[in-house]
């Protein structure tokens, strides 16, 4: 028996390209996501010229599919005009909604087109109640959780917070945290954020023997619809701009079919795509090594034998839009009325004739009125007024119907545009930061700190904090407390309790690396201030962060030197000076072993196919995350100016931190291999 409630949720497709966008609709999607030429997170989909663009969201439309236009990027101040021209193109077109990452971003819409719908892309990292509530008062209508969520965990958020809530059960995993990954643009450029992730995960990484070991199974929830729904998921997403038309057919169909109480196939959905199978580790909590596996040849091959079959899911246009008709034949007229229930064409046709056999009667019109094969119409009915005696000819009723349907898709594909307002411009702040900037220092571990070190602020997880308060003054501003990026639903309590601790022992600052970490440092009396993951690329997005409480600003690592000095905030605002700057955050860590964590360390290393050794560090079996082996290091360089620069330490021993902090003080060049990272760069 199917237990799903009465209102099903929405199924969300993905359309890199035109075929994908047909593919889509006519196998059913309520809904389709897709970027223009710029601003989205897979630049490298084919997606959709200005032409093309408008047409297909009026293709869409007529066909009663939402659209959901990704502008899931982060963006920089250079490009503030270009993304002003998309947002009116966008509101042009009428498309349903937005989908962003960027609060950068986000500010533009609503002081433009504030009547345009905001979702929350899967890039805002997004994993827990603080985050949904904090998002919901921002404007945004939806978010689109963390794929790393499991259900108790999504219930949790949809009850707490009453959100609009979209969740992937069906494509690809980041082995990331979305969001809060930085290895493609940390090794060549190309970043994630920034919609050109060139997926170096995937290669051969090795963990301890076991090959691919930062590559995991493509997800499917897809047996788990029931649950998703009955927990007050809004809209099921499936991944894949990147993927063939017949992928997504064969997702939606999968989807549709579940949904419907029936039995989808998950064999053939298997054969058009998977890495190894399919997983639903996160979701169900069961985070081991059978969430990981790897594109084999087996794999690759088993889609030819399924793709004809799959093009038959959507060779035909699919009668989805209910329509009625109403044939008037009179003595010297005829008339047929089309209406979808909003819009109501109507169409003159021939003069009748007086029958000199067989009179005009209603199942004569209906084989002509209701012939709506080839159209996105289905017919649902007619009502018929023909005068006593007269005829008309299928040809001439045929040739209304064809009218009426032209005239009716023109009026259904006509734009509801979105005001927008010209004349709207950001606040531009011209004030600078002309002080040398201060030194902070971040330190995993108390013991670290040399002794009679001097800087600005020392920053230590709260754990440290904690287990240390007897060393911290309760009148020294000094210490600030670094909460854990991800932070999820069932240790939110803990983790305020913990803070308020922190804020007993003398603790003023946190350290944010999240948006859900800003409102639990608020709400717990501590001033938030913001870490380098909450990924600000552009002077909107640090104004809106100092708006909803962040003290001190720091800049994204993916950001160059020449764009820091165009950043204009009256937040305070600095950058990471130097780290093993994290590459990667994962919740299902890959280097556990068949027994789990058993006996792991807590430091572990893996190693890239060229045999070079990256440490991972665990954080209380919540996460862990992967570092680059070669330091960031800016001690000798120019920098821009600013207010403070951070020293990142991560593993290293007291001796080391030592070393840093002083050759950093002397501006000297480091005493070890190190790279300067993106600040001399310019990110594509």
């Amino acid at each position: 028996m199917n237990n799903i409630s009465k209102t099903l949720p929405e199924v969300l497709a993905p359309a890199g390209g035109k075929e994908s966008l047909i593919a889509a609709v006519r196998s059913g999607a309520d809904a389709v996501y897709f970027g223009a030429d710029g601003f989205n997170a897979r630049r490298n989909a084919e997606n959709f010229s200005q032409a093309d663009f408008l047409d297909a969201i009026a293709y869409c439309r007529v066909r009663g599919v939402k659209v959901y236009i990704t502008l899931n990027t982060l963006i920089t101040d250079r490009e503030r005009d270009s993304l002003k021209n998309t947002l009116r193109l966008i509101c042009e077109s009428g498309a349903d909604a937005v989908i962003v990452q960027d609060l950068g971003v986000a500010a533009a819409v609503r002081r433009y087109c504030p009547s345009l719908p905001l979702h929350a892309s899967t890039q805002t990292a997004v994993h827990n109640i603080s985050g949904a509530r904090e998002l919901l008062e921002l404007g945004f209508s939806r978010i689109v959780l963390a794929r790393e969520n499991s259900f108790e965990e999504i219930e949790k958020i949809c009850r707490e917070t009453g959100a609009e809530t979209e969740i992937f059960v069906h494509g690809a995993h980041c082995m990331s945290v979305s969001g809060m990954c930085y290895m493609s643009s940390a090794f060549g450029a190309r970043s994630g954020n920034r919609g050109l992730c060139a997926q170096p995960c995937r290669l051969n990484f090795n963990a301890d023997g076991r090959e691919y070991a930062l590559s995991l199974k493509d997800m499917s929830l897809i047996s788990h619809l029931d649950e998703i729904a009955e927990a007050g998921v809004s809209s099921l997403k499936i991944e894949g701009r990147m993927k063939r038309p017949e992928y997504v057919a064969a997702a939606v169909t999968a989807v549709k079919t579940k949904l419907a109480g029936q039995t989808p196939d998950t064999e053939t959905l298997k054969s058009v795509f998977s890495r190894s199978g399919f997983t639903d580790g996160y979701f169900t909590g069961k985070r081991t090594l059978d969430m990981f596996g790897s594109r084999t040849k087996d794999d690759v091959t088993a889609a030819s034998a399924v793709l004809p079959l799959l093009r038959g899911l959507y060779k035909d246009e699919r009668n989805a839009v209910p329509v009625k008709a109403k044939l008037f034949v009179t003595n010297t007229d005829s008339k047929l009325d089309l209406t979808d229930g909003i819009n109501t064409v109507e169409v003159c046709g021939s003069k009748p004739e007086t029958a000199k056999t067989v009179p005009l009667n209603e199942e004569r019109a209906e084989r002509s009125v209701s012939k709506l094969g080839g159209t996105p119409y289905l017919f649902t009915g007619a009502a018929y007024s023909i005068a006593d005696g007269m005829t008309l000819s299928a040809s001439a009723m045929n040739a209304m119907r064809r009218e009426a349907v032209e005239q009716l898709t023109a009026v259904r594909a006509k734009p509801v545009c979105h005001p927008f307002d010209n004349t709207a411009e950001p606040e531009i702040n011209t004030g600078r930061p002309k002080n040398s900037p201060k030194i902070r220092m971040r330190f995993a571990r108390f013991s670290q700190i040399p002794d009679g070190i001097k800087c600005e602020r020392i920053i230590l997880p709260v754990g440290e904090i904690l287990k240390n308060s007897d060393m911290i003054s309760s009148d020294n501003n000094i210490y600030c407390a670094e909460i854990p990026p991800l932070v999820y639903p069932f240790d939110e309590e803990i983790m305020s309790e913990r803070l308020q601790k922190c804020r007993s022992a003398g603790i003023k600052y946190a350290l944010c690396e999240n948006i859900g970490a800003v409102r639990l440092a608020r709400e717990n009396g501590l001033t938030p201030v913001g870490g380098h993951m909450l990924n600000i690329l552009n002077s909107d997005a640090a104004e809106e962060y100092r708006k909803i409480g962040v003290c001190d600003i720091t800049l994204s690592s993916e950001m160059s030197f020449s764009l820091m000095r165009e950043v204009t905030t009256e937040a305070r605002f600095g950058f990471i000076g130097y780290g093993h700057m994290p590459l990667m955050r994962f919740r299902c860590c890959p280097m556990q072993k068949k027994n789990g964590c058993g006996g792991c360390p807590g430091v572990r290393e893996i190693t890239d196919r060229r045999g070079v050794k990256m440490t991972v560090l665990c954080s209380e079996k919540r996460f862990s995350t992967l570092y680059n082996p070669v330091p960031l290091y800016t001690g000798n360089m120019k920098i821009p100016p600013c207010d403070f620069v951070t020293l990142y330490f991560t593993n290293e021993t007291q001796e080391r931190c030592r070393l840093v902090a002083d050759s950093f003080a002397a501006h000297k060049n480091a005493p070890f291999a190190k790279t300067s990272g993106l600040y001399d760069k310019e990110l594509l």
